[in-house]
């Protein structure tokens, strides 16, 4: 089996990978070390390791069949800054990496338990420095109601196939963000209802 067998092909990346670009390219560090979160099928730590050349990016998963994925993509591009996947369960402690100048979550927290969540955040907290960008794209709540008709749609699709699933109240991960060292978040609307929910480290 050829290692191009593995690749998957995600059609969320290719509506939503330049919109998150732009916000990124306002919120990264301009070098440093990139640490992406559940990063499936690689295609988001591809695009974004091709657009910021002087970062690198550490992609993650929780999943074999998403490393694989995101290793296949990678040994086609051939890029020096994107690094070898790593298996990276949130709820696991220690993390395998330790250090980061920023880390991106891109459409996890909705389809993980609320655990996993605030196990990320306190992981970010330990591996950030102060400055540190904890960066969150993804549908949400506000103020535990849903800002479009289709996100409740979709939160219902969610807790039928996991009654831990949903999407999350942005006030509660701004309150857990703040109690483990966190400014208040700069919040950035998306397309189709999504949000850019960008933290700092505080020293």
């Amino acid at each position: 089996m050829h290692s191009e067998d593995a690749r998957r092909f995600a059609p969320a990346v290719a509506r939503n990978k330049a919109a998150i670009t732009e916000v990124l390219a306002r919120h990264l560090p301009a070098s440093g070390m990139v640490l992406e979160i559940a990063s499936g099928s690689g295609e988001h730590a591809l695009h974004f390791a091709t657009r910021f050349p002087a970062l690198r990016f550490q992609p993650t998963d929780a999943d074999a069949a998403a490393l694989a994925s995101i290793t296949a993509w990678r040994d086609e591009a051939r890029l020096a800054n994107l690094l070898p996947p790593v298996m990276l369960d949130v709820m696991a402690d220690p993390w395998p990496v330790q250090k980061a100048d920023a880390l991106v979550c891109i459409n996890m927290i909705h389809i993980a338990p609320w655990e996993a969540t605030t196990a990320l955040i306190r992981g970010a907290s330990w591996i950030l420095p102060p400055g540190g960008v904890l960066f969150f794209y993804g549908p949400f709540k506000r103020h535990e109601q849903h800002i479009a008709p289709s996100n409740a749609e979709f939160d219902a699709s969610l807790r039928v196939q996991d009654a831990r699933w949903g999407l999350r109240d942005l006030e509660a991960v701004t309150e857990c963000a703040s109690a483990d060292g966190f400014a208040a978040p700069v919040i950035e609307s998306m397309p189709a209802n999504n949000l850019s929910v960008i933290f700092r480290r505080l020293p």
